[in-house]
């Protein structure tokens, strides 16, 4: 195929992200998983001159509720309108948010909504008689990630480190994992879609890694909201956790990267999870396979303190992956708040290597 008609192939699989001024939402779950995470996109957004602004009023979206079957779907549409309408009297159309859930969410209400308009017009009731409140649609739904994406050059032009190892000068080897919710359920909303998400791949590829494919790249990291909040099935969740593990572990992976709150919480905690029950680890030397956010790369890759971007609340230790790519840490520090007093030592794995 010329390379005109690629082009033009894969122009299909682009989505519009909006370049500045958004109206940015949080995820009720990302803060206490990794807490760093949010803070670091906040700080590098505004280095990068970018306008961010957070309403104070700003709710959880209800998608863990909805997607458990505890949440009707017309009442996450109404707080979604509610999101909506805080977006609209603040002064914003582009909207940003940092759950994955919640743009899945985001996506399929405005989809509901543009073929059963009479849906929207009763949502619309709803909220007014509830709050009072009107609201327009955003003019452009992004998840926090397709905006990293977009400024991945601008981060590499201004990042100190990259993803290469400076022993070797061999690119990191990196899995990415793609949320669920990203893509699959509307192709279109994704960079790269569901077939070829990319969106992960190019902040990777620009910042110097080497992308592994392997059998279960696309199988769920094993959170699936039923598998583990049903404590019943935690069984299945760590079974689909362990089968990407064992899938991944051939082909020696340096590190995971994921656009998604819950992923990285499992694919780190059960790596811990699994040495413990089978006295497996998935790393080197008995080490585990480090997994962060993409904030947390971006962080790393601009240099920021680690234990700024709290890389300290991993279960898998991400010293391993720093010493490749050059980048100093103080571990005398690794465990002090922010005033320099101690939050305590966690206790050594059985097995998985602790630093």
């Amino acid at each position: 195929m010329k390379a005109e008609g690629k082009r033009r192939i894969w122009d299909e699989y682009q989505k519009e992200i909006a370049g500045d001024k958004y109206f940015y939402v949080r995820s009720c779950v990302r803060q206490n998983f990794f807490p760093g995470a949010e803070k670091t996109f906040l700080r590098y957004m505004k280095e990068m001159g970018k306008t961010v602004y957070e309403n104070p009023s700003h709710t959880t979206c209800s998608g863990i509720g909805y997607h458990s079957d505890i949440v009707p779907f017309e009442t996450a549409m109404t707080m979604v309108a509610r999101q909506f309408a805080l977006m609209t009297e603040s002064g914003y159309e582009n909207f940003v948010t940092s759950c994955i859930t919640s743009f899945g969410l985001y996506t399929e209400v405005l989809e509901t909504w543009h073929h059963f308009p009479e849906l929207e017009e009763k949502i619309r009731l709803h909220l007014r008689n509830a709050t009072g409140r009107e609201f327009k649609k955003p003019k452009n739904l992004a998840h926090a990630s397709d905006v990293t994406y977009k400024l991945r050059k601008e981060i590499s032009r201004a990042g100190k480190y990259r993803l290469v190892n400076r022993n070797t000068g061999e690119p990191i080897r990196v899995v990415e994992h793609i949320g669920c919710h990203y893509s699959r359920m509307f192709p279109s909303k994704g960079v790269g879609g569901a077939e070829y998400p990319y969106v992960l791949v190019g902040m990777i590829e620009e910042w110097g890694g080497q992308v592994i494919d392997y059998p279960e790249r696309r199988h769920c990291c094993g959170f699936g909201f039923r598998q583990y909040l049903v404590k019943a099935n935690r069984g299945y969740s760590i079974s689909a956790s362990k089968k990407k593990f064992d899938s991944m572990k051939p082909y020696k992976p340096e590190m995971v990267l994921t656009n998604c709150p819950g992923c990285p919480m499992f694919l780190d905690r059960w790596q811990y999870t699994l040495s413990e029950m089978e006295g497996t680890t998935y790393g080197e030397n008995g080490q585990g396979i480090p997994v962060l956010t993409y904030e947390e790369l971006a962080g790393l890759i601009l240099g920021y303190n680690p234990w700024d971007l709290g890389l300290q609340v991993h279960q898998v230790p991400v010293e391993p992956l720093m010493d490749k790519m050059g980048i100093p840490y103080d571990p005398e520090t690794k465990f002090l708040d922010k005033n320099g007093h101690s939050m305590g030592k966690p206790k050594s794995p059985s097995f998985l290597k602790f630093y």
